[in-house]
């Protein structure tokens, strides 16, 4: 009898969970033969199903609006007219996947130029369709998840993985690409789902359907483990922690305030409805961050209005009367979709050169964010012009849908911006800052790398700049929150509140952890320690900056 088999891994989302090894990767190798007439047709049958099946169950839970979105994507995979074309260029010698990908091009280029709007959005829907369909055809789709509770187990987790399965059986999770600040990774910690990323190759040859133990604490994934000697996922490892991975039951008090009677708000950030709910039954006032790009990571062409609506409205409807801040498309670094690569421009630059693609992300946003307490959020932001042009768009899309113009702020995350914040704030409304990207410029660290961890925020030159945003934003009298990581760590998060920010939005299941440590921190003690790193810091030449930090942690020890 063999004994478990073991594989290492950075910790990146704490916790134990247990379950059978689930292989997410496709295993169809390159050496396999070009689709012919027959798996083409089937494919597109497998994808109408599919969809006919989802939309049906989205009826079934009252999600009217979801299920007729679902069911025009099963109709359009259905469609003689997509799928004959296919077959016919098949038969005159074309390769399957390159027949799927041109009919469905020729179809969408004809419904975009179309003079109806909703007619014209189509032709992204057809595209998605073939992607789906040519997913299929080349075996890159998941294989279907085990029954009972699983540890999904892939070369590159994408975020989207995690949020499909979450409300499945997904016990943890194992990555051989990332680290700690990969978006795969902020999603498990918001979920509260254990995983390793950066894990050793020889993982992706576990077995699958054995039965296997995440210890996340402890970096490990053993396969096949000894009862006798493993960790029981079923026993807490530390005070506060669940079974699971996930808090232990508790809930953030109505009122929080710091140990010297400060308010402070706490939401939280989300990419799903399952985060949001698992934020708010902790005690959130809200949602601080949505992330609205996860979805379409494997999208092949910008959101149609309709696609928007789809994500934005399960999420956004469990927030109304409440904050909902929505960060615009960011498709950069790890969440670059296949449509914008291997070249080209990204992010905000590629949402505002796109035509059409920021007015219908605006409009779904105003539309399905009618009754929460809605604002808006740019990502990267580099120039004033950019928010010129996002806020005239704003103003242009809130004419069109009869919405009140929602509030409109920017994420700091970038060293230049963060160091200007002066400049930008009498332009916006409310300042956001991303620590993750801010900290991984200002070190020199690449997101992706394994040394990059949230509590990198606490290096002086970081704290600096968050000093310097705290204090712009305080002088125009503009709101500013954290929404990066590291307002859920605990060596950083006493400084954060030193340095004068009262708004914090973190991952959905530390929200009660996070509401325990800021009960417990004197504001001014902490200002007394942010000002105690910059001073000795800036005697010790670390860089330009600290002094405007400084004077903003001395501001705040004055009020």
């Amino acid at each position: 009898m063999t004994g478990p088999s073991r594989f290492r891994g950075q910790p990146v989302s704490e916790g134990i969970g247990a379950g059978e090894i689930y292989l997410g990767d496709a295993q169809r190798g390159r050496e396999d033969p070009e689709p012919g007439e027959e798996q083409v047709r089937a494919a597109f049958a497998e994808v109408a199903r599919e969809r006919s099946a989802l939309a049906g169950r989205l009826r079934e839970r009252g999600q009217d609006l979801q299920a007729g979105i679902v069911a025009i994507g099963a109709l359009i995979a259905a469609d003689p007219a997509l799928v004959s074309p296919a077959i016919e260029a098949i038969r005159a010698g074309a390769g399957g996947i390159a027949a799927v990908q041109a009919a469905a091009e020729a179809q969408a280029v004809v419904l975009a130029a179309l003079p109806d709007p909703d007619l014209a959005q189509r032709a992204g829907d057809v595209r998605q369709v073939a992607a789906a369909v040519v997913e299929h055809l080349r075996g890159n789709g998941m294989p279907p998840p085990p029954a009972g509770k699983f540890i999904l187990v892939r070369r590159e987790i994408d975020p989207a993985d995690l949020i499909r399965l979450a409300e499945g059986g997904l016990a943890g999770a194992v990555s051989v690409a990332g680290g700690a600040s990969s978006h795969a990774a902020i999603i498990a910690r918001g979920l509260g789902l254990p995983m390793l990323a950066g894990a050793e190759a020889a993982v992706l040859a576990a077995a699958p359907g054995h039965q296997a133990i995440l210890d996340a604490d402890a970096g490990e994934l053993i396969v096949d483990p000894d009862p006798q000697t493993q960790p029981d996922p079923a026993v807490p490892r530390r005070p506060g922690q669940a079974a699971s991975g996930r808090p232990a039951a508790g809930r953030a008090p109505r009122e929080l305030r710091t140990a010297d009677g400060e308010p402070v708000t706490l939401l939280c950030n989300v990419a799903s409805a399952a985060e949001t709910r698992l934020g708010l039954s902790g005690g959130a006032a809200g949602a601080g961050l949505l992330r609205t790009e996860i979805a379409f990571t494997g999208a092949s062409s910008w959101p149609s209005e309709a696609a928007h609506l789809d994500q934005l409205t399960p999420v956004l409807g469990l927030l109304a009367g409440r904050p909902a801040v929505v960060r615009l498309l960011d498709f950069s670094g790890d969440k670059v979709p296949p449509f914008l690569r291997p070249h080209g421009p990204q992010g905000l630059t590629a949402l505002l050169g796109a035509p059409g693609a920021l007015d219908h992300q605006l409009r779904a946003i105003l539309r399905a964010g009618a009754g929460t307490r809605l604002a808006v959020l740019v990502p990267m932001v580099t120039s004033l012009d950019e928010v010129a042009l996002v806020r005239a768009a704003l103003a242009k899309a809130a004419a069109e849908t009869g919405a009140e113009p929602p509030e409109l702020g920017i994420m700091v995350e970038v060293a230049t911006t963060a160091a200007a914040a002066g400049e930008f704030a009498p332009a916006v409304d409310f300042f956001s800052i991303g620590t993750n990207d801010l900290a991984s410029e200002v070190l020199g660290v690449d997101r992706a790398d394994p040394r990059t961890r949230p509590a990198l925020a606490a290096d002086p030159r970081v704290l600096a700049l968050i000093g310097t945003v705290a204090r712009a934003a305080r002088q125009t009298g503009i709101k500013v929150s954290v929404c990066g990581d590291a307002a859920a760590e605990p060596l950083v998060l006493p400084l954060l509140l030193g340095l004068g920010v009262r708004t914090l939005s973190v991952g959905a299941a530390r929200v009660p952890q996070v509401a325990a440590w800021i009960a417990a921190t004197d504001t001014k003690a902490a200002a007394r320690q942010a000002t105690e790193i910059l001073a000795a810091a800036s005697e010790a030449g670390q860089g330009a900056g600290q002094g405007a930090g400084q004077e903003a942690v001395r501001e705040e020890m004055t009020r």
